[in-house]
């Protein structure tokens, strides 16, 4: 395995062993094939954070731990990397934990690691439930603040939360529902990539609400529960559309805007307006092709830099926030 950096620096971004990668990049015997897969992943991320090695100042490793798509974690990555260089006095060596779906036992296994190797801080998208906030307890004990992005953990005990106003999108989504929507029209299709993640559900019930108010003529049909991934999202959405023959518009609160297409495509449903979240690279494909109205964007890079100088305040590199 060739690479360009000091075995302690990718032992660091790892959280190996020294040893450890020194058998790995010299192929030597008794290395697992999941060791393997975690030193590439850390040369990976030495690659994209190059300039932070010779930076001045105090290094904190910061775990970013995201349960997205993979469209969605791309985008959190790029945004991440991007604002690395304005986190001054702090030199930020960030470490990506990135899965499409986790389960308890995932998210158990992934903070042991964290919790064994060590660091300053933990950003984190995650599903709510009691697993979770276990595992933030146990890392804020260990003086490991931890931030949440884009959804949060209310009550638990991260440090703070760094995102859009998730009911305040979800009334705009309604607003612009009924501003778009003729009054002799179809119901209205809402899909959530899981009710689990905090900020999904915030959305969904004030749209419901605010769209209940305004328009209490349309019913609302949920098909919630896909994770975001096109082929359960599809499904879901299929079954949630058997039988009908109009549709007034569709709030994708959740992602997998082929999928829901696909599904309104095979049975010739067309929206008077449709509207998605965040501005990914299917959503922009999306909207130049016409088949997406309105994306309502939230700038990912300011909120991973603001959840980064929480880490940085609890440390007391700068002031409180």
């Amino acid at each position: 395995m060739s690479h360009r950096f000091a075995i302690k620096e990718i032992a660091a971004q790892s959280g190996l062993s020294t040893a450890t990668i020194d058998r790995a990049l010299n192929g030597r015997a008794h290395v697992s094939p999941q060791t393997k897969a975690r030193v590439a992943a850390a040369m990976d991320e030495l690659q994209a954070q190059e300039a932070q090695l010779v930076a001045r100042g105090r290094r904190l490793f910061v775990d970013v731990v995201i349960e997205a798509p993979e469209r969605f974690s791309r985008e959190i990555r790029a945004a991440t990397e991007a604002v690395l260089p304005l986190m001054s006095p702090a030199v930020v060596r960030p470490r990506f934990t990135l899965r499409e779906q986790m389960s308890d036992a995932d998210y158990a296994a992934v903070f042991a690691r964290i919790l064994k190797r060590g660091g300053q801080g933990v950003l984190l998208k995650a599903r709510d439930n009691q697993q979770v906030r276990a595992e933030v307890a146990k890392l804020a004990a260990r003086g490991m603040p931890v931030v949440t992005l884009f959804t949060d953990l209310p009550g638990s005990a991260r440090q703070a939360y760094c995102g859009l106003d998730n009911a305040s999108a979800g009334r705009t989504a309604a607003w612009l529902l009924n501003k778009m929507m003729s009054f002799a029209c179809g119901p209205v299709l809402t899909t959530q990539s899981q009710t689990a993640f905090q900020g999904e559900d915030a959305r969904y019930q004030a749209f419901c609400a605010e769209f209940t108010r305004l328009r209490p003529d349309v019913p609302v049909l949920d098909a919630s529960g896909g994770a975001g991934l096109n082929t359960s999202t599809g499904q879901l959405v299929a079954g949630a559309l058997s039988g009908q023959v109009r549709l007034g518009g569709v709030y994708s609160i959740g992602g997998g805007n082929r999928a829901v297409l696909a599904a309104l495509d095979q049975f010739g449903l067309r929206p008077e307006a449709y509207i998605a979240h965040d501005l990914d690279k299917d959503n922009r494909d999306l909207l130049r092709l016409g088949r997406l109205d309105v994306v309502l964007q939230h700038d990912l890079a300011q909120d991973t830099a603001q959840a980064f100088r929480h880490i940085m305040a609890a440390h007391r590199l700068i002031a409180p926030l």
